[in-house]
């Protein structure tokens, strides 16, 4: 698969936070992308490899399956280049001496906590391209954009 630019648009708007709060600022956001549903992508994985479609998408739903079993059971789960799955929870507080400590009340919102791998994450050799804001519901126009002068290609040599 051929890398390709990540496209952005770029709109204006005041800051509200920080040194430039109150300003009319700048800012890149990326647009243009699409999504690559589950199935779409398992085909993709078994075109490099001997296994099918189905095949791909059993075995992920499988390991996520069980990964999450583990987690349910208070393991910590390596999911390799992804990240580490961890249990986690909220827990509501009780002041000491005036009630007893119930899990089952006092414990909520039981959750799988991804921590991703930094490595895996952190996105290098990427370039961008400018490309024109898309159309705005009911309009005949495109959202202006602010003028900056050049074309924003090239990479990100700022890492």
């Amino acid at each position: 698969m051929a890398n390709r630019p990540l496209a952005y648009v770029l709109s204006e708007r005041k800051a509200n936070l920080g040194p430039m709060a109150g300003k009319t600022v700048i800012q890149a956001r990326p647009t243009g992308r699409k999504r690559i549903d589950h199935r779409n992508f398992c085909e993709e994985v078994a075109r490099a490899t001997t296994f099918t479609g189905a095949e791909i998408e059993a075995v992920l739903r499988l390991a996520a399956e069980i990964a999450k079993r583990h987690v349910e059971n208070g393991d910590i789960v390596e999911y390799g280049d992804l990240g580490t799955l961890t249990p986690s929870f909220q827990s509501k507080l009780v002041e000491k001496g005036k009630a007893e400590f119930n899990p089952n009340i006092h414990i909520t919102k039981p959750v799988v906590r991804l921590s991703p791998s930094r490595k895996y994450f952190k996105l290098s050799g990427v370039s961008y391209e400018r490309v024109e804001a898309p159309l705005k519901k009911g309009s005949t126009k495109p959202t202006p954009e602010p003028n900056t002068g050049g074309n924003g290609g090239g990479s990100n040599e700022n890492e």
